[in-house]
């Protein structure tokens, strides 16, 4: 499995080793986004066996997102610093120690705790696993770029087949094997990612911006919380605005220490880069739109036309297999044209699947809307790898992790406040969350378009040079 081993970038001794690198780098980031919908379904037999509100239990979800973005950047940080295998490794080791406490979880304060420390496990994991996959692959452009693919194609399936796993574990086992179906994964992660090379830590400095981190985190709490809560309360909510408030000061805070730090948590070296601020900008736009419209689909789809959850969540399969299809895809086009030719691309069949949303009825049929739910990731799952192999070929090895937790962290932030603003129309009967629906892909739309001026500025050839 060694570079030793390889006969050729595209020999036959080369494809196990990538096929190694790519599963198990994408097995980390199957597991992390599953657990941010599997839980979904559970919540009401949660609350009913640990004698608790569904409210309360609500945080179960979102203690999960919270601690996975706040945590993000300190953690691709430390990767860079201690080493990107260490990094993943302890990811591995943290979600699966939180996995096995919230199965055995006595009560709704224990579960969500060890949700916390979940999320902290997750935002280990997955800006490191994409660092490891970004160092072993560097050397050919074209299997790096391939390697994205599948590795973003695993955890758009694992969001889409969330809430049916975990529909299914409840009906058999019981909700605490949401939680246990981690163990086995977590400890087969950590025993292959053993094989993997180390890498990333000794051309850094070992000390630590411990300040920036510190503004870092509280910014990204206060804002994560306070998108959260105008999600739970809806816009009128004072405290979320107080929130969003204080994470504007931690930012402009972050600016000045970053500006004076020795080793600062966001290398200046990032942002002088061309390609990259436009192309983390083209992801935080496909986070916000897709989330944001998935689950106002979600409200329609259960609220209006009157699907089970189960139902629902089978309704949204051929969102599983456009991903699928088009993550796989977007590989080899970024290896022959770049990474530019396939982001205007995904945006233009994104825009399109939205535009049918317009003329969804609430007396929509399945066949109406199904068009649409391909388009969507179709064109999502083109432009993301893209992106993404953009995002990595723009920052140097040694800061791979962190290029990827600034990346991952702008879009966990967007996708929530997807949620939160368009999420806020849904509010009432039938009309109110059908027309919900329009204005979502209106607005969509328009920032789409916005997304593809920012990918017209990538690099052509932005993900085709090793760094």
């Amino acid at each position: 499995m060694s570079a030793r081993t390889s006969k050729g970038r595209n020999g036959p001794a080369s494809q196990p080793r990538f096929t190694f690198v790519v599963f198990v780098t994408s097995l980390a980031f199957f597991v992390t986004q599953l657990d941010v919908t599997i839980v979904n379904v559970a919540l009401p037999r949660m609350a009913r066996d640990l004698s608790a509100s569904v409210g309360a239990l609500q945080w179960v979800v979102d203690t999960y997102t919270l601690a996975l973005a706040v945590t993000m950047l300190s953690a691709g940080a430390l990767g860079d610093r201690l080493g990107v295998k260490r990094g993943f490794q302890l990811g591995l080791v943290l979600f699966g120690g939180a996995s096995l406490a919230c199965a055995l979880a006595p009560s709704a304060l224990f579960l969500n705790l060890g949700r916390v420390v979940q999320g902290m496990g997750a935002a280990a994991m997955l800006p490191n696993s994409l660092a490891l996959l970004n160092h072993a692959l560097a050397h050919d452009p074209a299997q790096r770029a391939r390697g994205v693919g599948w590795w973003t194609a695993s955890g758009a399936v694992a969001l889409a087949l969330g809430p049916v796993i975990g529909g299914v574990l409840l009906a058999t086992l019981g909700w605490r094997w949401i939680f246990y179906v981690n163990l086995p994964l977590c400890l087969l992660g950590f025993i292959l990612a053993a094989r993997l090379p180390a890498a990333g830590a000794d051309q850094n400095p070992k000390t630590i911006d411990i300040a920036g981190q510190i503004c870092a985190a509280a910014g990204l709490t206060l804002l994560t919380a306070g998108i959260i809560e105008l999600g739970h309360q809806g816009l009128a909510y004072p405290l979320a605005w107080c929130g969003l408030a204080g994470a504007a000061a931690c930012a402009m805070l972050l600016v000045r220490l970053e500006r004076r730090s020795r080793n600062p948590i966001l290398p200046p070296s990032l942002f002088a880069n061309r390609t990259f601020l436009p192309a983390v900008g083209f992801g935080m736009v496909m986070n916000f739109t897709y989330y944001g419209s998935i689950f106002t689909l979600s409200l329609f789809l259960q609220n209006v036309l009157s699907y089970s959850p189960l139902k629902a969540g089978l309704a949204f399969l051929p969102l599983t297999a456009g991903f699928l299809l088009s993550n796989i895809l977007s590989g080899p086009i970024v290896a022959r044209a770049g990474a530019r030719l396939p982001m205007v691309i995904g945006a233009c069949i994104d825009a399109v699947g939205f535009a049918l949303l317009l003329g969804v009825r609430s007396n929509a049929s399945y066949a109406q809307l199904a068009p649409g739910f391909l388009l969507i990731p179709l064109g999502m799952g083109l432009g993301v790898p893209a992106m993404t192999s953009a995002v990595l070929a723009s920052a140097h090895k040694r800061i791979s992790a962190t290029a990827s937790a600034v990346l991952n962290t702008a879009r966990q932030a967007s996708g929530a406040v997807g949620v939160a603003a368009l999420g806020a129309w849904a509010h009432g009967g039938p009309e109110a969350v059908t027309r919900a629906v329009h204005r979502g892909a209106l607005v969509s739309i328009a920032l789409i378009a916005g997304a593809l001026m920012l990918a017209l500025r990538v690099e052509r050839q932005a993900a085709s040079a090793p760094r």
